[in-house]
């Protein structure tokens, strides 16, 4: 898989149309431009405008069929129109099409953060954190945490040794309830302090967790705990310390189906992850994409060992640890990484020249990279509510674009209740629940979930 085009490209492209996009506020579009519906035609009217023969050279989706509603007509069309069958002579355009994924629950079906914790515990390859300071994990840990962390396994390995979680479920414990809940096993906060549009504490600190070990081993940790569960049969729980937690893992074929789509069609997928980057790197083989194009939670290393000090974007330095690829952090390394911009403009839209043709998510900390989406943006419906109102809305005034779909792997119910998008839908950067809104600054309405199983 090639990488795309960067530096003097994105530069060139940045100076073409700098004035002509930016002069509208960052994340919105000129009246009467981007914002105009993009309604989505019927089978006769695209064979009358002349667009089934060029439709009929690209790469088609295999599974079409197993997409909810329209979804795949929705996608197909940006395939024909974005891929290497509609390129002037063939020839790529300055900026390559691509097309960006979350991976959790929207790739796969499940987690693979939690799956490779939970193997990582069972099998004693939670290393004891640097003097037992398990505030040496995350700047944000509070007191509370770390004690906690310490009382339940700082007497169990020295500094740099596997604790042994297998069979001490008290530690095991206290690590899960960190991981699942953010809080100890009696109730206190564990993290505090970052901004909530940037950071989630929680995810980061899986990776951090893993300081000590070089990157290849942790890449070697994951492969064996992506076969223990694509092994597993679905449905399967497994031991954790003193609790049962879900033992496997699936790929939606539909999503491979995808992904191996936009590839041949010229367009190019990259993974865009909350989970470890050495995770997400071994995840993604499965799907043919490689680590080149693999952006996950990045830890600085030193001496060639992870140091729980994570990578910066948007003019962050790096080993300040205040963001990750999380919300607004996403949309950062996305242009980063494949685009080659940094500083504070990256954490803001780029022209839409720059943005991905498709981008992939289905919880909140997808919703600025999938809104930035110039083609279609695919949610999965796992009831994450400031994701759901963004798609609901958007669909509903006029931004045909979105491919709301039920998870392919046991879907969720309709939601009893309207999501609470004029409230609480929406976390502030201090983590304050407040309304989610359009980028006008408009409160978005509550909206009724309508896409669902059965």
């Amino acid at each position: 898989m090639r990488r795309p085009r960067l530096g003097l490209v994105v530069a060139g492209i940045l100076a073409a149309v700098l004035g002509a996009t930016l002069t509208a506020t960052p994340g919105t579009a000129t009246p009467g431009t981007a914002r105009t519906p993009d309604v989505r035609p019927s089978a006769a009217a695209r064979t009358a405008a002349g667009t089934a023969p060029t439709a009929a050279r690209c790469p088609q989706l295999r599974l079409a069929e197993r997409w909810y509603g329209d979804n795949a007509e929705l996608i197909q069309r940006v395939i024909d129109r974005r891929g290497r069958c509609s390129w002037p002579g063939g020839r790529a355009p300055r900026q390559r099409p691509y097309a960006v994924f979350d991976f959790d629950n929207t790739l796969i079906k499940n987690d693979i953060s939690d799956q490779t914790i939970f193997w990582m515990l069972g099998h004693d390859k939670i290393l004891q954190p640097p003097g037992r300071n398990w505030r040496a994990t995350s700047r944000y840990m509070t007191d509370a945490g770390a004690r906690a962390l310490r009382r339940a396994c700082g007497s169990l390995a020295r500094p740099g040794e596997p604790l042994p979680t297998r069979t001490d479920a008290r530690c095991a414990d206290e690590i899960l309830s960190v991981r699942k809940e953010q809080t100890t096993t009696t109730g206190e906060e564990v993290f505090a302090g970052y901004h909530h549009r940037r950071m989630e504490a929680m995810y980061a600190w899986v990776g951090q967790v893993l300081q000590g070990y070089r990157p290849a081993e942790v890449r070697r940790l994951a492969a064996r705990a992506r076969t223990a569960a694509l092994e597993a049969p679905i449905g399967a729980t497994q031991r954790v310390g003193s609790t049962r937690q879900t033992a496997w893992i699936r790929y939606y074929p539909e999503m491979r189906d995808l992904v191996r789509t936009l590839e041949r069609a010229g367009i190019e997928p990259w993974i865009v992850s909350a989970s470890p980057k050495e995770f997400a790197d071994v995840w993604g083989g499965g799907l043919g994409i490689d680590r080149a194009h693999t952006i996950g939670v990045s830890q600085l290393t030193t001496r060639g060992r992870l140091n729980g000090h994570l990578e910066g974007c948007g003019g962050i330095p790096d080993g300040a640890d205040a963001i990750m690829t999380y919300v607004d952090g996403k949309r950062c390394f996305i242009n980063k990484r494949v685009l080659g911009v940094d500083g504070p403009r990256a954490l803001r839209p780029m022209p839409r020249a720059l943005r991905p043709v498709l981008a992939g998510g289905d919880a909140t900390t997808d919703v600025s990279m999938v809104k930035d989406a110039t083609g279609v943006h695919v949610v999965l419906n796992r009831n994450s509510a400031e994701l759901m109102c963004v798609a609901y809305d958007g669909d509903a005034t006029g931004d045909r674009r979105w491919a709301i779909n039920p998870m392919f792997i046991q879907p969720l119910p309709q939601l009893d209740e309207p999501y609470p998008c004029s409230t609480t839908a929406a976390l502030g950067p201090r983590g304050r629940e407040r309304p989610a809104r359009r980028d006008d600054g408009t409160v978005i309405p509550d909206q009724e979930d309508t896409v669902f199983a059965g």
